[in-house]
């Protein structure tokens, strides 16, 4: 798969789903140090953060919408075709990315690896057929043609999928809430937001019905539903003690970044290494609501970013018990179900238990 994620072998679905999430988190892990740079900028200087700061904050906006999505796209495009996949992966990422409001993280998963691929079937069909000192000449144009035209796909094609699918979540979340469903809407928001759908839920949908809430009763739990840290939290603290030994590691800075700083994108790599992983958040996220209904806690505004410090600052006054309350219930039970579904680090990786159709071996670590 790659050096930050173990090979899976096998053919059976569980094997199969496993490779596909892996290989979703293999274009995600190695950029998570800018998932961290722009987290810690997020955290510091926008006007809700700790240092607000209107002139570094200008960083914000362009690291999310443009950096993230091209490191995505170069990533999945070198890991089909090497460095020549990686440069026509970036370029195309860029037709998604100029053709969104949002982020393209899923577009940028979509057509980097789709585009050096393509490159790769016309390198395999020109090889060895290319007349000696013209090697260059072709690699250089077959890259530039290829890699503007999907850029040109990504604008007019794969971007409007992209917003199509976005729309389709929202406008699900949206029918649970007005048909007073709150904690399924777990089962719609968490999935979507291992997607990197989340700031599309979060401020397209609940921010609207939020305002429009609080402005009636003074505060509103439609702000808690997608921006609640718990289920994160619950999922890396399994995944620090029972998680597969490589991965171990990585977790303590990421719990810090999704808690405190409320950067969620940095734990959604974790459930697409183990996408069976997605129940543990979507049992927290619906637990931790239902715990927000009983004790009738609310928010103010939406949190941002959604961290436990951004969750406290817009709690109205007496609301502190059902807010803790709610992440905490979020936490323990998404900490309980992932570690279940980790076996309770038994020391067997999911290569090693068996799929429905043939027997899988212990995983390996390869490079890239």
């Amino acid at each position: 798969m790659s050096e930050y994620t173990p090979t899976v072998t096998g053919t059976g679905a569980r094997a199969t789903i496993q490779r596909f999430g892996g290989y979703l988190a293999g274009m995600i892990m190695p950029n998570i140090g800018a998932f961290i740079a722009w987290g810690l900028i997020t955290a510091l200087f926008i006007p809700t953060g700790w240092l607000p700061n209107e002139e570094l904050a200008v960083l914000v906006g362009p690291m999310v919408s443009t950096l993230l999505p091209v490191l995505i796209g170069y990533t999945g495009g070198r890991m089909v075709h090497g460095q020549r996949g990686a440069v026509v992966g970036a370029v195309a990422t860029m037709g998604v990315v100029a053709g969104a409001d949002s982020p393209m993280f899923l577009g940028a998963m979509i057509i980097g690896p789709l585009t050096a691929y393509l490159l790769k079937l016309f390198d395999g069909l020109v090889a060895d057929r290319v007349k000696s000192g013209f090697e260059m000449l072709v690699d250089n144009f077959s890259a530039g043609i290829i890699g503007g035209a999907m850029a040109l796909v990504g604008l007019k094609a794969i971007g409007p999928v992209v917003a199509g699918i976005t729309s389709v979540a929202s406008d699900a979340v949206a029918w649970l809430i007005g048909n007073n469903l709150l904690p399924l809407a777990s089962i719609v928001i968490e999935p979507a937001k291992v997607l990197f759908l989340n700031n599309a839920i979060n401020h397209g949908v609940m921010g609207p019905l939020g305002v429009a809430q609080a402005a009636e009763t003074g505060k509103s739990i439609l702000f808690m539903l997608e921006s609640n840290p718990g289920p994160g939290l619950g999922l890396l603290l399994a995944f620090m003690f029972f998680g597969p030994r490589a991965l171990r590691p990585s977790t303590p800075a990421a719990i810090i970044i999704h808690f405190f700083g409320g950067i969620h994108e940095i734990y959604f790599p974790y459930v697409l290494m183990k996408p069976r992983l997605i129940l543990a958040v979507i049992a927290g996220g619906a637990t931790g609501v239902l715990v927000f209904l009983m004790t009738g806690a609310g928010l103010v505004a939406t949190p941002s970013p959604g961290s436990i410090f951004a969750f406290l600052a817009v709690t109205p006054k007496g609301g502190w018990f059902g807010t803790l309350a709610g992440v905490l219930a979020a936490t323990v039970v998404s900490f309980v179900v992932a570690a279940a579904l980790l076996g309770f680090g038994r020391g067997k990786d999911d290569s090693e238990e068996e799929t429905t159709e043939e027997p899988q071996t212990a995983p390996t670590v390869k490079e890239a």
